[in-house]
């Protein structure tokens, strides 16, 4: 089967605007207390979507060579074009990219690109377009070469990435609750929210793409609890909206604790290991790591988290609050957040 997938996200573009202006509408009449939504964060969001765009026509310059040379000689199979081969590649596809995400929250060099993702503390439809340009740094590539030794061509590897990641954006939404029995199956609302929440019962879960099969396989999936509503964020907060500092924060954070920490498994561990290495390491120098808030949003700036059954939650410092609230980032009890052992965001 042939399609050109870049056209056809493309032409979903408006779609994905309109379903903005729609939540953005609906959730202001029904939870306008809640803020789900801010002009500077989604206005962040929408730059950092530009610029992960730009780098990754960049990138695929680079990387679609390498696919190419992986096909031409090291592919096992030749696949005929047909639904078969477009069901093959889209399973083979979403399994590598479960791996690719939950390598993500288990790596920190991989999670300097991926924090960006997280690092707003809303969660609506606008949170999607909030990617990484340094993906191709980090080495997301790398996870789709399997793709090509199966014996799938570069342009349908970047097809089926795109719309993987094209249905994505469906699933960030606290306007849809539960959707029955496509919980057992697919990625959903309910599914995506509680991967990006940091409560203790949800961080480290549900890393699913579209199928949420793999999360169950492999004992990474935890259910949406009506009583333990999401709490969005990371773990180290990030008070900006400048998409460059988004973009970038964590990068430098990694680069000088590999400069600071002493012994090279120190320094290795600076960059290898799982995030909540740097978090309990920034904790030990008494949390002054972290950078401090530069902004106060200008549409009041306490944002409840409400869930998806439309109840107040819990009233959650956001980015505007973040210099008057007592938790902040240059208090060492920030970095104190209930956690499984082990377990990182």
């Amino acid at each position: 089967m042939q399609f050109d997938a870049e056209l056809l996200l493309l032409a979903m573009g408006p779609v994905f605007l309109a379903c903005i202006g729609w939540e953005a509408w609906h959730l202001h009449g029904t939870r306008p207390e809640a803020r789900l939504y801010s002009w500077r964060d989604t206005l962040c969001n929408a730059a950092l979507a530009l610029l992960q765009q730009a780098a990754d026509k960049i990138a695929w310059l680079a990387i679609i060579p390498v696919y190419a040379y992986c096909f031409d000689h090291f592919r096992v199979y030749t696949w005929q074009a047909s639904w078969v081969s477009f069901v093959v590649l889209f399973v083979a596809q979403d399994l590598l990219y479960y791996v690719f995400h939950r390598c993500s929250h288990c790596v920190r060099w991989l999670w300097a690109a991926h924090v960006v993702h997280h690092s707003s503390e809303r969660m609506n439809f606008s949170t999607a377009f909030r990617q990484s340009l340094m993906y191709p740094i980090a080495g997301m590539w790398v996870f789709w070469i399997p793709l090509a030794i199966l014996g799938f061509p570069p342009k349908q590897i970047v097809a089926i990435v795109l719309i993987n990641l094209g249905f994505q954006f469906f699933v960030h939404t606290q306007a849809i609750g539960k959707l029955g029995w496509l919980e057992y199956v697919l990625n959903t609302p309910s599914i995506h929210r509680v991967h990006h929440a940091r409560n203790d019962r949800y961080i480290d879960r549900n890393y699913a793409g579209v199928l949420v099969i793999w999360d169950r396989l492999f004992g990474s999936y935890v259910d949406e609890d009506p009583h333990d509503a999401p709490v969005y964020g990371i773990v180290e907060p990030l008070y900006t909206y400048n998409p460059l500092k988004a973009t970038f924060h964590e990068w430098a954070s990694m680069g000088a604790d590999f400069l600071r920490a002493q012994g090279w498994r120190n320094k290795l561990s600076a960059l290898f290991a799982p995030p909540a290495w740097a978090a309990a390491y920034h904790a030990s120098l008494g949390g002054t790591h972290t950078a401090r808030s530069e902004t106060r949003d200008t549409d009041g700036a306490r944002s409840g988290t409400t869930n998806a059954y439309g109840n107040e939650a819990v009233n959650v410092a956001t980015h505007a609050d973040a210099l008057d609230n007592q938790a902040s980032a240059c208090n060492p009890a920030a970095f104190q957040t209930p956690r499984r052992p082990g377990k990182i965001l």
